[in-house]
């Protein structure tokens, strides 16, 4: 009986169980453990920052689009937080509102620009990237406002080594596994990023999931600037472009087995793909790496993951879904 072949997410999983190995004897052979309980909540904090991120730049890769205002997003909604908490505890609930309002609100101009003006997602969410750092530039030259100490408990709550925010990011993962394999919307996500011709031909309307996946990725993006916020107490207009949460985003998705081209891929492969280069970059900063070395190891690692993905696509040539029977589900439920 043929053993059942290996998937993308098998892959990252076992590359990040490597990764951890071979950290945990690199620190070693440094002095230092690995597994010490500040080393591990350094890393699952890191995780968690890109994670939020890197979970919605998934959805929004797999309609076959693209998001690259996150990091400025996270950046706006942090000083806006900032700015309305000022310190203040009761007006903590207001200043979350209106940080995922308008996180919602810039999503879904993204994604009406991207579905009705049939602009590319890469131009979209450029042009809409700019537009909010102009605004930044613009009115914030420094820190701004403050968090009050309620708010920054989210930062730095944790139950051992596991940082709260750790498991915010498991539950969301959780969700999106849901979302993607449960319902219909996560059905015509799969659907209308592999092919959306053949979608819209079967009756799905084609702009409804890729407006939702905008959304929600904004959504993630405002949540990885309030845990920022937690975490700094001050609101930070370039908070999200110094950490190129744009790029790292899409690589991470990448890594995790995700087609840029739209229409496979899984939630559990970028969470993956996320921790590894939260893996890395704890290592490489033990060992005191030059910074420009990082990225050199950063980009060899994403080429060798995409060169193995598509070594391993070229035998078999599958469709653009993970499973064959998403788009089937996908076209029952829309008739």
């Amino acid at each position: 009986m043929k053993g059942r072949r290996l998937t993308s997410t098998d892959i990252v999983l076992g590359v990040l169980v490597l990764c951890v190995v071979a950290g945990a004897v690199l620190t070693g052979i440094e002095g230092r453990n690995f597994f010490s309980t500040g080393n591990v909540n350094a890393i699952l904090t890191a995780t968690s920052i890109l994670g939020f991120i890197a979970i919605g730049q998934t959805l929004v890769i797999l309609t076959g689009s693209l998001d690259l205002s996150v990091p400025f997003v996270v950046s706006i909604t942090g000083v806006l937080a900032a700015t309305t908490m000022d310190g203040q505890s009761a007006d903590v609930p207001l200043a979350v509102a209106l940080a995922l309002g308008l996180a919602a609100l810039i999503g879904l101009v993204n994604g009406l620009v991207v579905s009705m003006l049939h602009v590319h997602g890469f131009i979209a969410t450029l042009g809409m990237g700019l537009v909010i750092s102009g605004y930044l530039a613009t009115n914030y030259q420094g820190s701004v406002g403050s968090a009050p100490r309620s708010f920054r408990l989210l930062g730095a709550t944790q139950v051992g080594p596991v940082p709260l925010s750790t498991f915010i990011l498991v539950g969301l993962a959780v969700l999106a596994v849901v979302l993607l394999d449960r319902t219909r919307l996560g059905h015509r996500m799969y659907a209308v990023g592999g092919n959306p011709e053949v979608a819209r031909l079967s009756g799905i309307r084609t702009s409804v999931p890729v407006i939702a996946a905008h959304v929600l990725c904004s959504l993630l993006a405002a949540l990885a600037g309030l845990l920022l916020l937690a975490r700094l107490s001050v609101g930070n207009p370039t908070i999200g472009s110094q950490g190129d949460y744009d790029l790292m985003s899409i690589a991470a998705v990448v890594l995790g087995g995700t087609l840029l081209a739209g229409g496979k891929g899984s939630i559990v492969g970028t969470v993956a793909g996320v921790a590894i280069f939260a893996v890395l970059d704890n290592v490489m900063g033990v060992m005191q790496v030059d910074p420009f070395l990082k990225d050199v190891v950063r980009g060899a690692v994403i080429i060798a993951a995409v060169a193995v993905y598509a070594r391993r696509d070229v035998d078999r040539r599958p469709p653009r879904f993970e499973r064959p029977s998403v788009l089937d589900a996908a076209l029952q439920e829309s008739r």
